[in-house]
């Protein structure tokens, strides 16, 4: 099921819809974040597609008349995959296909195809393997023509079985041998957790490629794999920090994303266990990015679906050398100014005033504010392990010269 390959870039075409659930500029952003997981992916995009409709075409997702200017476009510049921005139904790919001739992708199958990419130990394989199953079951229906004829021969004569069934059955079979090894994967490294003893436990958490794994390597100063694409970590890195003379546990999770697909969520929630049993979440937002207050209510939202949004948390607004506001001229009495034109100090003043002392403003790359952040993250981590264990506090003094 997983193939590690070189993987040359190749050329595809986005497509997106706009309707009353996200208008254009919604429709660009998710386009731009398509655009950057098809590069992950190994692609490059030579164009886009956008169209205005109500309700999705139940047979080809969008309008006919669509369909033939992007037919005409794939014919042209020899075009390798169409990929949809949303998560199309079995009938509208193999539909899309038929017209297209050409490969189809959803954003789930873009981001499948970036996890088979990027797993690298077992345990991620075997997820990621397991979604990729629980994604193709219901689409098996017509991915080859001979599934449609009925198997004959010794054993098969009678009622028997149609192909389709049988590789239905044979995906079902391996879905639930997949559950059962990660199940034993799970139990192994809740094993593994129970023996890190009472150290606190911290865990980085946010949007894919907002510098979690680059905060890890300077606080750790370890090795972690850091890289300027999305998902460049699947696999959770546990490290062993002592700020001061203060030691706990530092934890670098999968980065989430919009429309993330449930196959994902649901077999990466073993490795999200993690978040779920740590004592502080350091949540990390790439402040540069336009989008970023989406970005932190798509990660609050999965942080409730995991039952771990009520956790002790540091927002921490990571990219503060990249980010630049929209300056506004004097005498431009047209443009309503709104938060693009915001400097950081004026961001500080809005509703992340409500955050108080859980936010700090950092660039783990450029390494500026790191002092005022270990400091924050020692009080935090100190608070914790005072109140776990309030009989020897003397183990651990104040240690304010050096973090």
């Amino acid at each position: 099921m997983l193939e590690k390959q070189n993987i040359e870039y190749e050329k595809a075409i986005l497509v997106g819809v706009i309707n009353k659930q996200q208008n254009e500029k919604k429709v660009q952003e998710y386009l731009d974040e398509l655009e950057f997981l098809t590069y992950t992916a190994g692609g490059e995009v030579l164009k886009r597609f956008v169209q205005r409709m109500d309700l999705p075409n139940p047979k080809t997702y969008i309008g006919s008349g669509k369909i033939q200017e992007i037919e005409a476009y794939v014919d042209e510049n020899e075009i390798g995959s169409v990929i949809f921005d949303d998560e199309l139904s079995a009938g509208q790919q193999r539909n899309i296909e038929k017209i297209l001739r050409c490969k189809i992708l959803d954003r789930t199958g873009l981001i499948l195809d970036i996890f088979a990419q990027r797993a690298k130990t077992s345990y991620a394989r075997t997820q990621v393997e397991l979604a990729q199953y629980e994604y193709l079951l219901p689409r098996l229906t017509g991915l080859w023509t001979h599934l449609e004829r009925q198997r004959g021969g010794i054993g098969m004569r009678g009622p028997g079985e149609t192909e389709i069934e049988t590789d239905r059955r044979i995906v079902r079979d391996r879905i639930a041998l997949l559950k059962k090894k990660l199940t034993k994967i799970d139990r192994q490294m809740g094993t593994q957790r129970g023996n890190r003893g009472a150290l606190v436990r911290v865990a980085l958490v946010g949007y894919t490629n907002v510098g979690k794994s680059t905060l890890m390597n300077v606080i750790s100063k370890s090795k972690v794999f850091a890289e300027d694409k999305l998902f460049a970590t699947l696999d959770t890195t546990v490290r062993k920090v002592v700020l001061g003379n203060l030691p706990f546990l530092l934890s670098d999770t999968v980065g989430f994303i919009r429309k993330l697909p449930t196959q994902l969520v649901e077999s990466f929630k073993s490795t999200l266990d993690e978040v779920r049993e740590a004592d502080l979440l350091l949540h990390i937002v790439d402040i540069s990015h336009p989008n970023f207050e989406d970005h932190i209510n798509s990660v609050n939202k999965i942080l409730n679906e995991i039952g771990s949004s009520d956790k002790k948390t540091i927002m921490v607004f990571n990219k503060i050398d990249l980010y630049t506001q929209e300056i506004l001229e004097e005498d431009d009495l047209m443009t309503e100014r709104s938060s693009k034109h915001f400097s950081i100090d004026e961001w500080k003043h809005t509703w992340m005033q409500k955050l108080g002392d859980n936010a700090i403003f950092i660039s783990a790359l450029k390494k500026e504010n790191l002092d005022e952040f270990r400091k924050k993250v020692y009080d935090a981590v100190r608070k914790i392990h005072i109140s776990r264990f309030p009989y020897n506090n003397f183990l651990y003094p104040e240690h304010l010269d050096q973090y």
